[in-house]
């Protein structure tokens, strides 16, 4: 159970705490004394224990740092305590702590010189521009320094202090000074020989290219690659499947697709795509897109950076979104800031309306939902014993609605329902955000999978079949090795831009066929009969579509686009309101069978799954689905196609007559050029971000 995980963590660090206050009270004690057993122990246990806190308790480093109790100070003070036991054994020769000291100064003096070397290092490999899938060689990029000299000075500072503090122990219970002067004088080289090897990254055979020559490079390759449609992405480290539902459509349209992101950490968070990928964290570097062949922006979220690409006139801006829903959220008054909103279907449409945002509705364009294409239809009644029935409740939002999460008010309700019944199979597939902003959320979830696995033990039956877990592993294996980056442990980012240059031909579909293998062998793993917990990112939400013969949920873009299957599904009201009330006010309510929070009548719904007879509400969901998703024919993917082509359209009709005018403006393109410049410059007040941003 993660609560307990949680116990356990907590009386961990406390323990470590607890050590650490003792270590430091036996250390001083022993010195004060004076008592050379005690210090000599206290002063070796502390440093073990720093050592065991920086590779197994981060959480406790960073708590500690914010008290300003960092691995700097806490190595001072005991090399300061270690001083003074030397002063304070009788047995240590007099005015041995003189040359110890200054020697120890030195040493902390090399440590901080490393440091400054590889802030200097860090920052000369940290490009304007981080790239993929995108041929950067001629940037002269270079491997990166080890990963303990340029980005770990804690731990560089304890592993080189190991030296120093055994040699002052042992010249301390030795009664000798050469240990001390050994000791101290080989941390003190392993510092200054670790700044000297860092400063080699600076010299012109490891240095790259400076700022100006990365932004001219990028202007080469625009000029070379000439996109004409883009994704724009910005967002939070948990927010990437926002882009990575769309990568896939990306890939499929028409002309020459590129990726733009804004923060660095995005560029390995995106899933395997053959589409180039560049990322401009700084606003003046971005507006370098306006003079390329770039004529589309596409928009799967919104995010306070989206503004700040929304200036450049040359583009046009379309808002796809990652999800549709009855929720207010799929309706953001920020949606009107886009030259376009595309919706899958009808319903979005009048959703806008409804909303009364602002958004013209001239500007709603219906192209369906092309990343629905891995969904199968629905076949009729459950083919085998068991029914499955795919459990997936959304979180609980920021508002604290209690009709947004059926976790709290219905969730072990429902869940307890399913398992009555002998012939269900469930899957429970919880939203990974539950629980993130209430409590009782992540607790009911807590509840409702120890029920699942209570269940489990009850329930008997024949395995899987032989070889099953063997093919799984294999398959893991497989999608493993296509999918993961095998870049060395030291890589930063400028190493991985070199690495990830140019793709292999094909990976993607190479990642595609070896993903469906790998959920294959999944669901084939298990028994029949086995209830199962889903979650983490394999296997996606699709793919337990494809599983399951129903459909529990709450009101969120899953119901949308479950309903492609066309199969039964139910929606759980918490919200208070009227079954009525309820399905008039979230129309992807009305083809659904909704479920009180006592959820009595599962039992019904289950019958009418397994008996198509009793299912009054096929012809009700078909029509729903037109309604949502728009028509079969033509495709999705080739109304989305169709709406990119005409957009970009728009964009060189605009821009050629801008261009017209602006010929006809005497000194115009002059004071343009003068203008261009000055963004090319560093304001002399500031970063030129700030410049820009107002």
């Amino acid at each position: 159970m993660p609560s307990a995980g949680l116990s356990t963590r907590r009386a961990v660090q406390l323990a470590a705490l607890l050590a650490l206050a003792v270590f430091y009270t036996a250390q001083l004690a022993g010195a004060l004394l004076p008592n050379v057993p005690v210090f000599v122990t206290a002063s070796l246990a502390g440093l073990a224990l720093d050592l065991y806190l920086t590779h197994r308790q981060p959480g406790l480093l960073a708590l500690l740092g914010k008290v300003r109790f960092d691995v700097t100070t806490r190595q001072l003070l005991r090399d300061m305590l270690i001083v003074i036991g030397l002063v304070r054994i009788p047995d240590v020769p007099p005015d041995i702590e003189r040359p110890l000291t200054l020697l120890l100064l030195l040493a902390y003096a090399a440590h901080f010189v490393c440091q400054a070397v590889a802030q200097i290092v860090r920052r000369t490999r940290t490009l304007p521009v981080i790239t993929r899938n995108i041929d950067a060689s001629a940037l002269r990029l270079t491997g990166a320094p080890p990963r303990l000299l340029a980005r770990q000075p804690s731990r560089r500072l304890l592993r080189f202090s190991i030296p120093g503090t055994l040699g002052l122990v042992l010249s301390a219970g030795l009664s000798a000074e050469e240990w001390g002067l050994i000791g101290v004088g080989v941390t003190f080289l392993l510092s200054l020989g670790s700044a000297v090897y860092l400063g080699t990254w600076m010299l012109p055979k490891k240095r790259s290219a400076n700022e100006r020559e990365v932004l001219a490079w990028l202007n080469t390759w625009l000029a070379d690659y000439r996109p004409t449609v883009g994704m724009y992405f910005s967002g939070g480290t948990t927010s990437a499947y926002q882009a990575n539902m769309w990568l896939s459509t990306l890939a499929a349209l028409e002309g020459r697709p590129l990726i733009v992101l804004r923060e660095r950490f995005m560029v390995q968070k995106i899933d395997a795509t053959d589409v180039p990928i560049v990322c401009i964290p700084k606003v003046a570097h971005l507006m370098h897109l306006e003079h390329s062949t770039l004529k589309v922006l596409l928009h799967p979220a919104n995010s306070g950076k989206t503004s700040q690409v929304l200036r450049i006139p040359t583009l046009k801006h379309a808002f796809i979104n990652h999800g549709e829903s009855d929720k207010l959220s799929s309706c953001n008054p920020y949606a009107k800031a886009y030259d376009q909103v595309w919706v899958a279907g009808e319903a979005a449409r009048e959703r806008y309306q409804l909303a009364e945002v602002g958004v013209d509705d001239r500007d709603v364009v219906e192209v369906g939902r092309p990343q629905l294409t891995p969904i199968e239809p629905y076949q009729g009644a459950p083919a085998g014993t068991y029914t499955t029935v795919l459990y997936a409740p959304t979180w609980e939002g920021w508002d604290g609605n209690p009709g947004n999460t059926s976790v709290v008010l219905a969730g072990e309700n429902v869940v307890r329902a399913l398992l009555e019944d002998p012939k269900v199979r469930l899957l429970y597939k919880p939203h990974p955000m539950t629980g993130s902003v209430d409590p009782r959320a992540g607790a009911a979830d807590q509840r409702i999978r120890a029920m699942i696995t209570q269940a489990n033990a009850a329930r008997s039956g024949a395995g899987a079949p032989a070889g099953a877990a063997a093919d799984l592993e294999r398959a893991t294996a497989e999608l493993d090795r296509i999918t993961a980056n095998a870049f060395p442990g030291s890589a930063d980012e400028m190493e991985r831009m070199k690495m990830q240059g140019t793709p292999e031909e094909g990976r993607a579909e190479r990642v595609r066929v070896a993903t469906e293998a790998w959920e294959a062998a999944y669901w084939a793993s298990f028994p029949e009969w086995e209830h199962q917990i889903v979650t983490g990112p394999r296997p996606a939400i699709f793919t337990c579509f494809n599983q399951a013969d129903l459909l529990i949920s709450d009101v969120s873009s899953v119901v949308s686009d479950y309903l492609s299957s066309e199969k039964p599904y139910a929606v759980a009201n918490t919200s208070g309101m009227e079954e009525e009330e309820f399905r008039q006010t979230f129309p992807t309510v009305r083809a659904g069978t909704v479920l009180s929070p006592d959820a009595a009548q599962v039992p019904e719904l289950l019958e009418s799954v397994r008996n198509p007879g009793k299912d009054g509400l096929a012809q009700a969901r078909k029509e729903l689905k037109l309604h949502l998703l728009g028509p079969t024919d033509p495709p999705s993917l080739s109304r989305f196609n169709a709406a990119t082509l005409d957009l970009a359209a728009e964009a060189e009709a605009r821009n050629a007559r801008v261009a017209r005018r602006t010929a006809e403006i005497p000194g115009q393109r002059e004071a343009d050029d003068a203008a261009e410049e000055m963004e090319m410059e560093p304001s002399a007040g500031g970063d030129p971000e700030d410049a820009v941003t107002t």
